[in-house]
């Protein structure tokens, strides 16, 4: 079964806009389209909803029905309870509280190993609990390929480890990491997982309840929805926390680590990705539980933009005057493809657009692990991302730029 493009895009206005006609977007690492139930169910609280919710009366009580709906849908598709599932206004926010809980719960001497891979946000908030004594240790890349190997997390691990940190993939190198082993040699050593999806996530939502990691962390943003940090705690790690919320909310897994009020839209509007999902489900004829139709919706997606990469990967990897930034092998990775120029990447993006390719360039919070690949930092790379929604006549246009700007 092959993932039917037109119908797919049909879900999207944004391909119906006159204002973006004839541009191709290649920036979607730095968030995606957002799907057409996402805008009607934020349009629709806006004007019938638009007060505090959970009250009798029924304006507010339908406002608190849509933000569970959210919430239980969104989990039952990630394969985890209701109540593991909380947001917070970004990712990076996100990480930012549960850094704190982690420097409230840990003692001195004990250790957190954080990769020079990731995005700041799973990278920055974790390190700076040094200053609380808790000790950082890092994960390093080979500096050639961008790889995690995981002999070298196996040599750092000791019953020290509280807390092993590290992306699905990054959103440099692009790379998809083995969460399964990751998780395995960390969980044997006593140590608990948090796993930065962001850069995964929007080619398909994962399995996160078979993966196994104990956090989960992505952006709704990137995924077709409204601007929130969507963050799985399982509940055993969740429930050995101290509580980041108001006191009073400290017997709920779901608002423990949610310190100031929620935005009630947003959140209610996040079961329009839900909604996306099931109508792709729905229309290549996908059954089964909710976590199973994600299964089969993430495979059609994963397909689809392993097709398009590859002959944009073959493109880039005998120039000259690239350095292609991680694998060479769509299979391998994430359709995001990072780049190194003698110029900076910037500037390309800049003469790009000319072409009506909308993309960017610089260090997208991934300065780490540019500068352990010797990246020029002054230039920066050339960002090249997309996702299912893309089509082959996208990536031609792309390809047909690029021989004019590279």
């Amino acid at each position: 079964m092959e993932l039917d493009l037109d119908f797919v895009r049909a879900q999207f206005p944004a391909f119906a806009e006159p204002t973006l006609e004839g541009q191709a977007f290649f920036e979607n690492a730095g968030g995606s389209y957002t799907c057409a139930p996402v805008i009607e169910r934020l349009e629709r609280y806006y004007r019938q909803r638009k007060v505090q919710p959970y009250a009798p009366y029924d304006a507010s009580r339908l406002a608190g029905e849509e933000m569970d709906e959210a919430r239980s849908r969104l989990a039952a598709l990630l394969g985890v309870a209701t109540d593991e599932v909380s947001f917070g206004p970004s990712t990076t926010q996100n990480t930012y509280v549960l850094a704190q809980a982690f420097r409230q719960w840990m003692k001195k001497g004990q250790a957190i190993i954080v990769t020079d891979q990731d995005h700041e946000a799973n990278s920055g908030p974790w390190r700076r609990l040094a200053d609380d004594g808790i000790e950082i240790r890092e994960w390093k890349i080979n500096t050639e390929t961008g790889l995690l190997d995981l002999s070298d997390l196996e040599n750092l691990l000791d019953e020290n480890v509280r807390l092993v940190c590290f992306p699905h993939c990054s959103n440099i190198v692009g790379a998809i990491n083995p969460i399964v082993e990751i998780t395995s040699a960390a969980h044997a050593a006593g140590a608990f997982v948090c796993v930065d999806g962001v850069s995964y996530a929007p080619h398909g939502f994962p399995d996160v309840g078979g993966l196994g990691p104990d956090i989960y962390l992505f952006s709704a943003y990137k995924t077709f929805g409204p601007h929130q940090g969507v963050m799985v705690i399982r509940r055993e790690l969740g429930s050995l926390l101290p509580n980041q919320g108001h006191w009073f909310n400290g017997d709920s897994l779901y608002k423990r680590f949610t310190p100031a009020g929620p935005d009630h839209a947003q959140v209610a509007a996040s079961a329009g990705m839900v909604d996306y999902y099931d109508t792709l489900a729905e229309y290549h004829d996908i059954k089964g539980t909710a976590s199973e139709r994600c299964r089969g919706v993430h495979d059609l997606m994963r397909t689809h933009e392993t097709q398009l990469l590859q002959p944009l990967l073959d493109a880039l990897k005998d120039r000259n005057s690239v350095r292609l930034i991680g694998p060479d092998r769509a299979e391998a990775k994430a359709p995001t493809v990072a780049v190194a120029l003698n110029r900076p990447g910037y500037e390309a993006a800049q003469d790009l657009a000319k072409h009506g390719i909308m993309t960017g360039g610089g260090d997208f919070y991934g300065s780490r692990p540019l500068q352990s690949m010797g990246v020029d930092m002054d230039f920066g790379v050339l960002r090249l991302s997309f996702v299912h929604y893309t089509s082959k006549a996208e990536v031609d246009q792309l390809l047909n730029a690029l021989d004019d700007v590279l």
